[in-house]
């Protein structure tokens, strides 16, 4: 998607420390990243190389007007949503919106650093969870994604190479995809994976794929197409898997699934 690159993937966890102390255990260099004003939450980031990061989300107390914590209070840990990066995140949900797709917002939000500093983005909030919201800044970014060697991971991790989205109707997925990004998103790949038992197509956000995947034919018991059907079943559409790109010469790595908090991912040169 030409303009909306990857921008992050959030993970909902229990205990914030622990979920740091486990990513920090995988590989990962993990910063606190704060409290959000108005909300209940804090969080914390893994950021990589490619600009991308991982979220670790968690709540103070239970807040049913947050839509995370309300999902979290029923469905516990793992992957929550994603977000894209636009330039414009009124632009992109006006254009959107010409398109036929409903996007709620621009909506203010913001973040406390532990150091005091504050910083504010606006979203974008799609309706049906096969799609990613939009994240926008409105303090520079650097403020909320930290740079420098808080970007460099002992696993040799360097960005998102993949995101995988449980969808329950390909061609309607795509469809809103078209819709949220018009023709600069239009090309993707459709294929059928038969070992994994999905029909799935990719579009590109940046230099991460996100692969829509629904299920077809015979249900899969192991790997990716086990995942797309968890993910339907428990939670319902959205994302259910990731690959994580290394650099050269990094081994592979086998992620502990109790570490990662019950997020599937993977890894590849």
């Amino acid at each position: 998607m030409a303009g909306l690159a990857l921008d992050h993937v959030v993970i909902a966890v229990s205990e914030l420390e622990a979920a740091m102390a486990d990513y920090r255990a995988l590989g990962f260099t993990v910063v606190a990243g704060g409290s959000h004003p108005g909300r209940t939450s804090h969080n914390a980031l893994v950021v990589f190389a490619d600009g991308s990061y991982l979220e670790l989300i968690a709540w103070e107390s239970p807040n049913p007007a947050e839509r995370w914590c309300v999902e979290f209070g029923r469905h516990g840990e793992g992957l929550m949503d994603f977000a894209l990066l636009p330039d414009d995140v009124a632009g992109v949900i006006a254009s959107a919106g010409a398109r036929g797709l409903h996007l709620n917002g621009p909506i203010d939000g913001g973040r406390k650093r532990p150091d005091g500093a504050e910083l504010k983005w606006q979203t974008g909030r799609q309706v049906t969870f096969d799609l990613p919201f939009l994240c926008g800044d409105v303090t520079p970014r650097a403020l909320r994604v930290p740079e420098g060697e808080v970007r460099v991971h002992p696993n040799g991790v360097t960005g998102i190479a993949t995101v995988t989205v449980a969808v329950r109707d390909l061609d309607e997925s795509l469809g809103r995809y078209r819709a949220l990004v018009g023709g600069e998103g239009a090309a993707e790949v459709a294929c059928t994976v038969a070992a994994a038992g999905l029909r799935t197509a990719i579009v590109r956000a940046g230099t991460t794929d996100i692969v829509l995947a629904m299920p077809e034919g015979d249900a899969v018991e192991s790997g990716l197409g086990k995942c797309v059907r968890e993910r339907l079943a428990l939670r319902g559409e959205g994302p259910a898997a990731m690959t994580l790109r290394l650099s050269p010469g990094a081994s592979s790595i086998a992620f502990e699934p109790g570490r990662t908090h019950r997020v599937p991912m993977d890894t590849r040169a």
